[in-house]
């Protein structure tokens, strides 16, 4: 999988990827693949990745793969499960895998893992809905 044009201008124009370091390593219209190391600030109190960094990466990987299609897609529901926790200095990479889809809306699956040289953890399940809209 390489990445789709679409995806590749989405990512260009995304200002979150660049203040938190999401970096597109895929992306076509069956899923996406993007991977963020954690960073000091991004953890909560208990010294843990904060759960809304994890959501932002796997949304960000839904996007990815959603957009690198024709039309621009727009996230409508998505639900998150922690399994694990991550700290600052651990990468995680966000994979996502369309599930289901119809002409304007999809269903897709998005797996968190840590990966490292060490360690291969699943940390959170996510899925999302989209739905294609018009262009503005």
């Amino acid at each position: 999988m390489g990445i789709s044009e679409e995806a590749a201008a989405l990512y260009a124009n995304d200002p979150s990827a660049v203040t938190y370091g999401i970096e597109l390593i895929a992306a076509d219209t069956d899923g996406a693949q993007v991977r963020m190391e954690i960073q000091p600030g991004m953890c909560n109190g208990l010294g843990i990745v904060h759960g809304g960094m994890v959501f932002l990466l796997a949304d960000s990987a839904m996007a990815f793969a959603s957009n690198s299609g024709d039309m621009p897609a727009v996230a409508t529901s998505a639900e998150i499960d922690w399994l694990a926790p991550a700290r600052a200095g651990q990468t995680l990479v966000a994979t996502a895998t369309r599930r289901w889809g119809s002409k304007r809306s999809g269903l897709w699956d998005i797996t968190i893992a840590t990966r490292d040289e060490t360690d291969d953890t699943t940390i959170a399940v996510f899925r999302g809905r989209t739905r294609q809209v018009p262009r503005t």
